[in-house]
């Protein structure tokens, strides 16, 4: 069956659309919950807690988030749960709108009687999103998130335990180099600051409503959403004490006296390319990774 009909995706979006402004608005996690899941539902929910803590009379400064332009990839499911892509133009392109950036947002639905929640959110330039493989009657054939594929470059079942392998250990090497894959290996490991230690450790995420969700490109590949958890701990030495932000302060469990550790949860928006594809052109390409505070704590 297909994930979902266009005028139920399109429902599905405004539903979100307006639920996202009101819980902005307010600053009230409770108004979007039952709208957000999975990565996207954590991230959005910590920083709405850590957002009312410190503004308690709201987003004074809110602006609605329009979602304008709307296209919508809707695989082939069997059973539950089911879900759609939704590619969209919004107001809050980077560059004050001289950069044309599109949202990319997964849709996911537990159950008949459940409502659509969006699990993942991706901004990727228009030439970064590829054409999906589609049947004869329009509908988008989904990547399997517990399945591996003999003709990908790398099972995209296992990219949340190949990437925090790889950001640990630099390995497995099927990463394109970049700002969100060497770059940032290389950015903590020269992390110095007179007095502070830093230690990092990486998680796979990819189970439940964490689940990677992809799509067969019309090339054989695939374009892949998946999750990640990830720690920094900074621990001082005698007589300093770790920096604690109110956004900080506002998810921090326990007293911060030498030692601050920071609990973040990732997404990733990746293409997999089939394999034999050449040196450069076989690596996995991180096309956007959107990463939130979910809690810290102090000892």
């Amino acid at each position: 069956m297909p994930g979902a009909t266009e005028s139920e995706a399109a429902k599905a979006l405004e539903d979100f659309t307006v639920a996202y402004n009101k819980a902005d608005k307010a600053y009230d996690p409770e108004l979007d919950a039952d709208r957000v899941t999975g990565s996207l539902g954590a991230i959005n929910q910590a920083g709405l807690v850590a957002r009312r803590k410190n503004s308690p009379e709201g987003n004074t400064a809110h602006k609605p988030l329009e979602l304008t332009d709307a296209s919508y990839v809707i695989p082939r499911k069997a059973g539950w749960p089911r879900w759609f892509l939704a590619d969209t133009d919004s107001n809050r392109d980077q560059d004050d709108g001289k950069l044309d950036t599109r949202w990319l947002l997964t849709f996911v639905r537990t159950g008949p009687d459940a409502p659509w929640k969006v699990s993942y959110l991706a901004v990727a330039s228009p030439s970064e999103i590829p054409k999906f493989r589609k049947d004869a009657d329009g509908w988008a054939q989904p990547v399997p998130s517990a399945g591996t594929d003999a003709a990908l470059a790398t099972p995209p079942g296992e990219l949340s335990s190949t990437y925090t392998d790889y950001l640990r250990d630099g390995a497995p090497d099927v990463f394109a180099p970049g700002s969100m894959t060497s770059g940032w290996r290389d950015a903590r490991k020269n992390t110095r600051r007179a007095g502070f230690s830093y230690q990092y450790d990486d998680q796979a995420l990819d189970s439940g409503t964490f689940a990677p969700l992809g799509l067969t490109t019309e090339d054989g590949g695939a374009l892949v959403f998946f999750s990640s958890k990830h720690f920094e701990r900074q621990t001082a030495a005698e007589g300093l004490r770790p920096t604690v932000t109110a956004d900080v302060r506002a998810l921090l469990t326990g007293e911060v006296k030498s030692t601050l550790t920071k609990e973040r949860v990732s997404s990733q928006l990746v293409y997999v390319p089939t394999k034999g594809a050449g040196e450069a052109e076989g690596k996995v390409r991180v096309l956007n990774r959107l990463p939130g505070l979910v809690a810290a704590q102090g000892s």
